[in-house]
């Protein structure tokens, strides 16, 4: 079957590359670049060294001299991707021959556990917190020095680890984790708006009103409210999430941001807008956000999936198809317990991603475009973040066998 193979064939190319490798955004890790005095220092410059790499459909990395490195998201998608692949085994022992037993998908949990805390972001933070491993100039405005943590990172971290504790009971892993709630709540900084307010991106400044960052930080804050019963950390996620879902339009679309050139609506940012919001009902139990996920849902899968059960990145545009489009589709089903209601869709979009979206080689290309296509392989944009939905698609669809059979 589809999954089974693609998600085999992915594992294997994964761990034969040790899980590092390039990213879109990893430009600026170039010698080269670094070894032509003052460019570096030139803020058009570094964006356009980021753009250059990030737009070419061919990967001129190796004569950049960009090494491949870890990424401490895509170490986080990896350990969570792990984390269900051990459910999946617990589940259906078949799947062994497949993917290992479960004590050998417990040493590959240590493992990356033990490395995503490793990978933490040195500073005088208050908490655990994560960032990626280039220099990132978003636009002239915001740079980020390689390794400043952001929310989106950090969350995706922390909640693996939690996982990866509630398999493996090593309390380090959850202590660490549930220390980011600190980090949301002392480092990073608040945007006040009508009702609520949104967390910003990181701890500097610059890209502080992105909804699915801010409500990516009320997810993390509602998994450790989950383990500490701290009130504090409920009160905080819920008003970020006020402002949020008074944010979403009518329709129930989010725009990426509030700022002018933050003004798109697309596939999986609103995906991790529904995640953290199911996330906060679930681990707190206050459901009076269901009505903004209802309304959100029904947006995404009627707007960004064509007629033919195609993934589109925009809700009015099709291309470029990126991988994540078709990715988050498995988490939101998931996470949203809409993967048996939806199971056509899931089924014919992983029918067409393996068949326009998977090398033969194992890994996943980054971008389908009406032009030349980016068909290079990003460990942490596109074979992270997909081991970690096509495990989630697994799971899923194991746990809606069971369904129908009691």
């Amino acid at each position: 079957m589809t999954i089974y193979d693609s998600l085999y064939r992915l594992k294997k190319y994964c761990e034969k590359e040790q899980f590092m490798g390039w990213d879109p955004y990893d430009g600026l890790n170039s010698k080269l670049f670094h070894a032509i005095p003052f460019l570096d220092k030139i803020p058009l410059c570094r964006l356009m060294m980021i753009q250059a790499f990030k737009r070419n459909p061919f990967n001129l990395r190796r004569l950049a001299l960009i090494p491949k490195q870890h990424n401490a998201k895509g170490i986080g998608l990896f350990l969570q991707g792990y984390c269900n692949l051990y459910k999946a085994v617990q589940k259906d022992n078949k799947l062994v021959e497949l993917f290992g037993s479960a004590q050998e998908t417990t040493a590959q949990i240590h493992k990356l556990a033990d490395l995503l805390i490793e990978m933490r972001s040195a500073g005088d933070y208050h908490g655990a917190c994560w960032g990626y491993n280039f220099d990132w100039q978003a636009r002239l405005y915001f740079l980020f020095p390689k390794n400043t943590p952001t929310v989106v990172a950090t969350n995706f971290c922390a909640t693996a680890l939690m996982e990866a504790y509630e398999i493996t009971k090593e309390q380090k892993y959850l202590d660490i984790a549930l220390s980011s709630a600190r980090f949301v709540i002392e480092d990073l900084h608040r945007s006040k708006q009508q009702e609520g307010f949104l967390f910003s991106y990181s701890p500097l400044p610059g890209n502080d009103t992105v909804y699915n960052a801010s409500l990516l930080g009320s997810r993390l804050l509602s998994f450790c409210y989950k383990y500490t019963c701290d009130d504090e950390y409920k009160r905080l996620a819920k008003e970020s999430i006020i402002a949020c879902c008074k944010g979403q339009q009518e329709s129930g679309a989010w725009v990426y941001g509030l700022m002018p050139f933050q003004n798109w609506v697309d596939s999986f940012h609103t995906g991790y807008n529904l995640d953290a919001l199911i996330a906060y009902q679930e681990n707190t139990g206050d459901k009076s956000f269901n009505h903004y996920i209802e309304k959100g849902f029904d947006y995404y899968i009627h707007h960004h999936f064509d007629e033919n059960n195609e993934p589109k990145y925009y809700d009015t545009k099709k291309y470029p198809i990126d991988i994540h489009c078709p990715g988050q589709l498995f988490v939101t089903l998931s996470r949203l317990h809409k993967f048996s209601e939806h199971k056509k869709l899931a089924s014919d979009v992983l029918r067409w991603t393996v068949e326009h979206m998977q090398d033969k080689k194992g890994y996943f290309y980054y971008q389908l475009k009406k032009g030349i296509s980016s068909k290079i392989s990003y460990m942490r944009w596109s074979n992270a973040f997909m081991f970690c939905a096509l495990s989630y698609y697994l799971l899923s669809e194991i746990e809606n066998e069971e369904n129908k059979t009691k």
